[in-house]
């Protein structure tokens, strides 16, 4: 019981600490920019680039994650700041609604990792899953997990079926990144904050009821490296 406490408080200081909401326009413009830098990245580094540009092509949306941190001993966990992009019947890309990730853990395991992810949304049931206001991955849709440089290749084999594929980058003392049971959250105050109005996620990518020229950069990196297949 005493570690099922202290587990759950580690996850939620964690969570805290990297995937709080920020208040200011200024970190939602920094986190866009780090997220058209890790778009430009996971398409040109790395043995898993093409696939990664191949499933982008395909892709009905994707949530975009510049630096997941996962940290821990004994008691581990992750987080992050993200944003979410769709694709209109059309082609083109939305402005970004923005996210926090976070997961907790128990076990064996100690270290310092930094990862850029990319969850790359195959499907719509997928894109409805990720909308809704918590969203649990692995529970609520099928994923497939592709390391960039773990030397794993096949993602597009991998992905089959999959409502999800994450493509990660990582770096550190842990052997990959986990993603199962992380939970993907929707952050209204900073959509508030960078669009100047309460506007849901949902409004944002699906409907395209709110656009901001900061965002613009990260939409040409999505149409530069995965135009419509």
């Amino acid at each position: 019981m005493r570690r099922g406490i202290m587990a759950t408080a580690f996850f939620l200081l964690l969570f805290a600490a990297f995937a709080r909401p920020s208040l200011a326009q200024a970190d939602q413009q920094a986190l866009i920019d780090n997220a058209t830098r890790t778009i430009d990245e996971l398409a040109t580094l790395g043995d898993n680039s093409a696939d990664f540009t191949n499933m982008l092509r395909r892709a009905r949306a994707t949530v975009i994650c510049p630096n997941v941190i996962r940290a821990g001993f004994i008691f581990a966990g992750q987080g992050g700041a993200c944003v979410l992009v769709a694709r209109d019947g059309a082609g083109s890309w939305s402005s970004s609604a923005f996210f926090g990730i976070g997961s907790g853990s128990f076990g064996a395991q100690a270290g310092v990792q930094e990862a850029q992810l990319a969850m790359l949304i195959m499907s719509q049931r997928g894109l409805d899953a990720v909308l809704n206001s918590q969203f649990t991955i692995g529970a609520d849709a099928a994923i497939a997990i592709a390391n960039i440089g773990g030397g794993i290749g096949g993602a597009t084999t991998a992905a089959a079926g999959a409502d999800i594929v994450a493509f990660a980058r990582a770096r550190g003392l842990f052997a990959g990144i986990a993603l199962e049971g992380s939970l993907l959250s929707t952050r209204p105050a900073a959509n508030r904050a960078y669009y100047g109005r309460d506007v849901g996620a949902r409004q944002v990518v699906m409907d395209m009821a709110a656009h901001n020229p900061g965002a613009d950069p990260l939409r040409v990196a999505l149409m530069r490296h995965g135009p419509r297949g």
